[in-house]
């Protein structure tokens, strides 16, 4: 068995753990662990920018309250506070790193607007491959100084005495690959593949939020799943997604029969948070209606969407004609394992940073462009912190041994049929009956998922027995909450409740499933 030891371990290849690789290498011994290629993430994929306040015109407070009224008000306001007053100097910080972000003739920073902002403030780099732009350049940055473990499967936490000090893994030939390190750091991603149409890359499966369940680590608000209004179709299926700054730069939403989508359902019209778009988009596509963006006013489309454009190619979408076929698909989780400003999970040794963790950052509904900002300001924070901590001295056990690794034997369900779940009960419009029914189905997996066990599985079977569990925590969450409140949406109450705004659902192995406590009692105390 190859056993690695290291200061820091990241689990995950996107923005945020990037980020804070290239920022702790400096000071620290880093091992990056990546369960396909380390190109292959959500953050590769991110068209629309990264929001931050750089204009005279523009100010924190503004993208404050823009983030909070898109959050519907449920956001951490200290996180918030933080995350929207580093914009600027985490540009400056971007910059320095040799990232370019686009500007005008005269030098300027060329400003887009997206859903729910009130001013233009969205950066982007490469036109709409903001993304692609930052994670290539902070990649070609860290191989220089990171060694790069790629497809190497993490399969669980290693935690000795109620500290995390390692990671199981399986590499590609499917051997037991142990490492230990002082800080255990999940840079993950999401869950959007938990669902049939989806935003995410093929290897964004919940991964890391099982990894904390099953570890003893505190999960929170996992109801929450955003669903951006504008995912490509063609046949019914996904085809890649049409980045916001689309409607940011005038295109509108109609139905079939040329009719605005929009108009009249909310202020912000074809603008408002995404909550609101997608489930309007998800009403008239469920009555077997399309819906399409139309982008005959943008001038240059293809000069200023050029993913977009290829997408659309790729699909055999002709916008020369100026309509482009939507509907909405899985995007962001809100929820995540509950962490602090600096990462800190509620098991010690353990951080958690992008979109895999839950600082609180995007209460109910994420604002367009917030992700790659909190990616990089929350990684900062965290580098930060463990440059300047206390050292520990580590003494790694080979533990578990391989002699204790046990079969499981029973069947397991397929990916598609899990997303056939998830999409059908635990979607954009949710009912009591069909989370009810969601449940049932789960609870037929609830030893595995539940099991700290370490067991011999495949890869593909550990992703299955990753995506059961997080399908699991967001269906029984949403079980839990008795409100609609942004991309939590339920039928049988439809309306916000007040008594809700200080109520949190967290999800814990140590409990019998989820529970709710009072987030005043968990601001200082990480013990449940």
């Amino acid at each position: 068995m190859n056993v690695y030891t290291s200061d820091v371990i990241i689990v995950g290849s996107g923005l945020a753990g990037l980020m804070a690789a290239e920022l702790l290498s400096f000071h620290k011994n880093v091992i990056i662990v990546t369960k396909s290629e380390i190109e292959h993430s959500n953050s590769m994929l991110a068209q629309g920018g990264i929001a931050a306040v750089i204009d005279n015109e523009d100010d924190w407070r503004d993208h404050f309250l823009d983030t909070i009224r898109a959050g519907c008000y449920y956001n951490s306001e200290d996180a918030t506070e933080l995350l929207v007053k580093q914009g600027a100097y985490m540009i400056e910080k971007l910059e320095a790193l040799g990232i370019q972000f686009d500007k005008n003739k005269d030098g300027k920073y060329v400003l887009g607007q997206e859903g729910a902002h009130m001013k233009r403030r969205i950066l982007h780099a490469g036109g709409d491959a903001t993304g692609k732009e930052l994670t290539s350049k902070l990649i070609s940055r860290v191989k220089q100084h990171v060694p790069i473990h790629a497809h190497v499967d993490a399969i669980d936490l290693i935690v000795d005495n109620n500290r995390c000090i390692g990671v199981m893994c399986i590499d590609e030939n499917q051997q037991v690959v142990q490492y230990f390190a002082k800080h255990i750091v999940l840079a993950t991603g999401g869950a959007g593949q938990l669902y049939s149409v989806t935003s995410n890359d093929s290897s964004i499966t919940g991964d890391g939020m099982a990894l904390a369940y099953r570890a003893g680590a505190r999960l929170a608000d996992m109801e929450f799943v955003q669903f951006h209004p504008t995912m490509l179709v063609k046949d019914e299926k996904g085809a890649g997604l049409v980045s916001e700054a689309v409607r940011g730069e005038g295109a509108r939403l109609v139905t079939e029969d040329g009719k605005l989508l929009m108009e009249d359902k909310h202020e912000l019209g074809d603008l408002a948070p995404r909550d609101v778009v997608a489930r309007e988009i998800y009403q008239k596509v469920s009555q077997k209606q399309k819906v399409f963006l139309d982008i005959r006013s943008i001038k240059h489309f293809e000069k200023k969407f050029p993913s977009v454009t290829n997408l659309c190619r790729k699909a055999g979408i002709h916008i020369e004609k100026g309509l482009i076929p939507i509907a909405p698909g899985a995007h962001f989780v809100m929820g995540g394992v509950e962490t602090n400003a600096q990462g800190r999970t509620s098991l010690n040794g353990l951080y958690a940073i992008g979109e895999v963790a839950n600082t609180g950052v995007h209460g109910a509904n994420r604002l367009a462009s917030n992700s790659l900002l909190e990616g990089i300001v929350f990684a900062n924070e965290l580098a930060q912190t463990i440059v300047h901590a206390k050292e520990n001295v580590l003494k790694p056990r080979m533990s578990p041994n391989v002699s204790s690794i046990k079969n499981y034997s029973h069947p397991l369900p397929t990916k598609n049929e899990i997303q056939a779940i998830m999409s059908n009960y635990v979607g954009i419009v949710r009912t009591k009956e069909n989370l009810l029914q969601a449940m049932r189905w789960y609870e037929l997996y609830k030893p595995l998922i539940q099991s700290k066990q370490y067991y011999e599985l495949t890869s593909e079977e550990h992703t299955i027995r990753n995506m059961l569990t997080v399908g699991y925590l967001i269906t029984a969450s949403a079980l839990c909450r008795k409100e609609s409140r942004g991309s939590h949406f339920r039928t049988d109450f439809p309306l916000s409740n007040e008594c809700w705004l200080n109520q949190t659902v967290y999800c814990s192995i140590n409990k019998n499933g989820p529970f709710t406590l009072s987030k005043k009692d968990f601001v200082s105390n990480f013990v449940i």
